[in-house]
């Protein structure tokens, strides 16, 4: 099959190449002879006719850090008519203007395939959609009250704080059991953000790491373990964790068993999760999810091409 690929995505230029999902998704398209272009969100534009037009550059890309693209001439695109499928890649921060991309690419869905879906992404931030599986997760609480934090802290002691739409292990902080610091925190959190923040107990777990497992089409494709850095709780990749083989408890598979129909369902085709412990659910990331070429280094896999496989196989 043939396609032309436009990829919304953060600047190529400035990916890491040994380890970003994205510039793999890309080389694999590359590697069949798909056209791939890149554009940035802000170039985005729906004109008087409700077309929709990206400024975007065709791409060619290699292995070679510091030398991995060349970009052509920018073109003016019309994204339903031009392309044949649109990968939504830029990275979080889930905001306003992340909303309103979605709201535009929504425009061109029943003529180009968007991966992810753009109504699902916007439906279902990381830590929003993963409350629709509570009877997986610790127990959870979603505020922006002290007094409510200090409540569950008295059943719970010490938690861990997170801003509801954050990426990467950003602004993620521990909480002991006496609260100390609670109040100073939770003035920065109010004032940063406008929307409330998640809290979940500290799970000592955590030592052993998080388990990324992706699904793609709603099935596993594989999966690492994330542990800590030396002095940190936090075993997110680029917090500085390192990644390890791994594979399914069977927890891990009665998660993946239950939530991954309704990712399918939902045209989310590229979906990682994170479990802590081996049984507890902590996100369902759907916006721009990570980990596909450490898991395919320690797997021999391919996740890449499964995830192309499945973007052919909704084509058709």
């Amino acid at each position: 099959m043939s396609l032309r690929v436009a990829v919304q995505m953060d600047p190529i230029e400035t990916v890491n190449i040994d380890g970003d999902s994205s510039f793999a998704l890309m080389m694999s398209a590359q590697e069949r002879r798909y056209e791939v272009f890149e554009y940035h969100v802000e170039s985005l534009t729906l004109d008087a006719d409700d077309r929709l037009y990206a400024e975007c550059h065709p791409v060619k890309l290699q292995r070679v850090k510091g030398d991995h693209v060349t970009k052509g001439a920018a073109q003016r695109l019309d994204l339903g008519k031009d392309i044949d499928v649109v990968l939504m890649r830029q990275d979080p921060p889930f905001h306003m203007g992340y909303i309103t991309a979605t709201h535009m690419l929504e425009r061109v869905k029943d003529e180009t395939l968007v991966v992810n879906d753009p109504v699902s992404v916007r439906n279902a931030p990381e830590k929003v959609m993963v409350l629709n599986y509570r009877r997986f997760m610790p127990p959870t609480l979603v505020t922006r009250s002290v007094d409510e934090v200090r409540r569950f802290m008295a059943e719970h002691g010490a938690v861990v704080v997170k801003p509801i739409h954050g990426n990467g292990g950003k602004a993620i902080f521990r909480v002991p059991a006496d609260g100390d610091n609670l109040s100073a925190l939770f003035e920065v959190f109010n004032q940063t953000w406008p929307e409330p923040h998640m809290v979940q107990p500290f799970l000592p777990e955590v030592a052993e790491g998080d388990k990324r497992i992706v699904l793609v089409d709603g099935m596993v494709a594989g999966a690492i373990n994330r542990r800590p850095g030396e002095g940190e709780f936090r075993s997110n990749l680029a917090m500085g964790g390192s990644a390890e083989a791994t594979e399914l408890t069977e927890r891990e598979q009665e998660i993946c068993d239950a939530m991954g129909p309704e990712l399918k369902r939902l045209g989310l085709t590229f979906v990682g999760i994170d479990v802590i412990g081996g049984r507890y659910l902590t996100e369902i990331n759907v916006t721009s999810p990570t980990g596909i070429v450490a898991i395919d280094k320690f797997n021999g896999t391919d996740t890449a091409g499964m995830i192309w496989d499945a973007i052919e196989a909704r084509l058709a």
